[in-house]
């Protein structure tokens, strides 16, 4: 690597700026500035300073790439176990949901049926755990139970059904709801 001459903090700025654009990363560009000056501050040493703008990279894709996977899973509304009273539903084991967020059940292919009256948080938890899930890193696909059928029947009709199949294939979770056993 051939030696560059000097630049100043000025030309430094735009340089980590248009290369940020260039190699696509919004974080640091976006970061850099604020870092920058809190490494001045700190006295931070350039490896520090340059794991920091890394891990800050890191982070905000992760963070990204699970709102897209959220997203893609077209959940009808959010979700989230924090939300969930388990003060009013005390027929439902929180030690048991709190199990089932871990996801190993998925990682596992291993089915979930929730089963109960009209009311009792039903679709709070199937939507919880399936937005956990996609937080996992998982590929999630909500639909109704009626909704998979008709598609499947309409995919045999036109002679996509394999196609279709397939699609659903590359999802790791497919919450199903039956549209009578809840809002």
């Amino acid at each position: 690597m051939s030696p560059r001459r000097r630049m100043s903090e000025q030309a430094a700025e735009a340089a980590v700026d248009q290369a940020s654009r260039v190699l696509r990363l919004p974080t640091i560009r976006n970061q850099f500035p604020d870092l920058a000056a809190k490494a001045g501050n700190d006295q931070m040493s350039y490896l520090v300073f340059l794991a920091e703008l890394l891990l800050a990279e890191c982070d905000d894709r992760a963070r990204r790439r699970s709102e897209r996977r959220i997203k893609a899973a077209q959940f009808p509304r959010e979700k989230s176990l924090r939300e969930f009273d388990f003060d009013a539903n005390p027929n439902i084991d929180s030690a048991v949901v709190g199990s089932l967020a871990t996801c190993e059940w998925v990682k596992k292919g291993l089915p979930l049926c929730l089963i109960g009256d009209s009311g009792t948080g039903k679709s709070h938890l199937l939507i919880a755990l399936g937005t956990e899930a996609a937080m996992a890193g998982f590929r999630v696909k909500y639909t109704l139970a009626s909704k998979l059928a008709n598609e499947l029947v309409e995919a045999a009709d036109e002679k996509i059904l394999t196609k279709t199949i397939a699609r659903y294939g590359r999802v790791d979770l497919v919450p199903r709801e039956n549209p009578s056993s809840g809002p």
